[in-house]
């Protein structure tokens, strides 16, 4: 009987609902957990001091000072950042500097992905701001201003309503993240309120500078991509920046505020201390929850924990499915992305070298998104069945509940 027991969080933002995981009692199963799991989250007060005392900027109410206009942008639900958590010492920054409700204005930092409903603003807003502000969706196609163009040559379309504003304030948070080395800083403006060609002009760099070290996953030093988005943002005229280090709950950690490039080098420094799991070796099986984001942002724990010839597994409960529909994701079965300009790769190749077998657990899966390389199932129950015909008595299995959210130390064993 099946009774050694993982809970772990899943439906990120739809529920956030507990799933408990069974295995046979005859396995080694060992959870790992980020070194910054138990700590205890910041209360009120230390999120008001944090966003008042910037870190490379002044104030943002003394930037505010004399200004009439203000835009937030914020994240979608693809990422775990919650910023009701620090939205209310944003506001009270900005009414100290003379700006009212009616004149600040939200948008969403789509970059490429796909658009969000009132539904979803208020998961990410709280009903009373959706309710009490002006929030929009931002177009990726149309609605720009031209603010220039960085010195690696990436034109710099920006969002009319945000280049526009007279104080501009972006909420994002920090976690690894596969080229731009961690998410979070300039990023959440440029791709976040950028036009398509824009973003496809610094992504695509993104496999060039890969290959020479000039990107990568949490590589910040040297990072050309990461540069040429800083930059950018810079251009669009970003005055003011929070970023969250967040745990599990989407509680945040750590709070960093001020100068985009500043603040989130130093934030990037806290995130290493609290984000950072030490990963198990040489595993038979290697379970990862893709919790509270992507499934790529938990590939990393199969390709450094897995054996050869092992299995991956990839939990991945997300109600939306497939979001990078516009540059990496097709407009149909036979065209690529943007304008065809970026193939899809071949569905055979399997995501993870080492692994004998690829297993991703999820309610909601699609046709498009289904890799003809992996086994597909909708249940716990299901890949169980797989994993007990495959592996015998004294299978090694390590477990990251979260993975999405966690990280492996840098530079990755893989």
């Amino acid at each position: 009987m099946a009774t050694k027991t993982v809970a772990m969080k899943t439906n990120s933002w739809y529920g956030d609902d507990v799933m408990e995981i069974d295995f046979p009692t005859t396995w080694d199963v060992r959870t790992k957990l980020m070194s910054g799991h138990g700590m205890a989250p910041l209360n009120s007060d230390e999120i008001r001091s944090r966003i008042r005392e910037p870190i490379g900027s002044r104030p943002l109410s003394e930037i505010a000072e004399g200004k009439e206009t203000a835009v937030i942008v914020f994240s979608d639900l693809t990422r775990g950042d919650d910023p009701k958590q620090v939205l209310p010492f944003i506001l009270d920054e900005l009414h100290v500097g003379g700006i009212g409700d009616d004149d600040i204005t939200f948008i969403t930092g789509l970059g490429a992905h796909g658009t969000m409903t009132r539904l979803d603003w208020a998961k990410k807003l709280g009903e009373d701001t959706v309710s009490n502000h002006y929030v929009f969706n931002h177009n990726v196609y149309d609605h720009f201003e031209d603010m220039g163009t960085t010195s690696r040559g990436t034109p710099v379309e920006i969002n009319r309503e945000f280049a526009n504003a007279d104080v501009k304030v972006a909420i994002g948070g920090i976690i690894a993240h596969s080229f731009a080395g961690f998410g979070g800083g300039g990023k959440g403006v440029f791709p976040g309120v950028a036009s398509l060609d824009s973003i496809e002009a610094n992504h695509r760099r993104v496999a060039e500078e890969r290959r020479r070290g000039g990107c990568g996953y949490g590589v910040m030093a040297n990072n050309v991509v990461r540069f040429d988005m800083e930059e950018a943002a810079g251009l669009a005229g970003l005055d003011f920046k929070v970023d969250m280090i967040y745990n599990v709950d989407k509680r945040p950690l750590g709070v960093f505020a001020g100068d985009f490039v500043e603040e989130h080098r130093v934030g990037v420094e806290f995130a290493k201390r609290v984000l950072t799991t030490v990963p198990e070796k040489e595993m038979d099986v290697v379970v990862a929850n893709s919790y509270p984001g992507e499934a790529g942002k938990a590939s990393w724990a199969p390709r450094t924990s897995l054996r050869e010839g092992g299995t991956a597994v990839i939990i991945h409960n997300y109600v939306q499915g497939s979001v990078h529909h516009n540059v990496y994701g097709q407009f149909g079965r036979k065209h690529g992305g943007h304008l065809g300009r970026f193939p899809r790769p071949s569905p055979r190749a399997s995501p993870f070298p080492k692994a004998g077998r690829v297993i991703y657990v999820g309610q909601w899966h699609s046709k498009r998104d289904m890799n003809p390389a992996t086994n597909w199932v909708r249940s716990w129950g299901e890949a169980l069945e797989i994993l007990e015909q495959e592996h015998g008595e004294n299978t090694k299995a390590a477990v990251y509940p979260y993975c999405a959210l966690q990280m492996p130390p840098f530079p990755p064993d893989y």
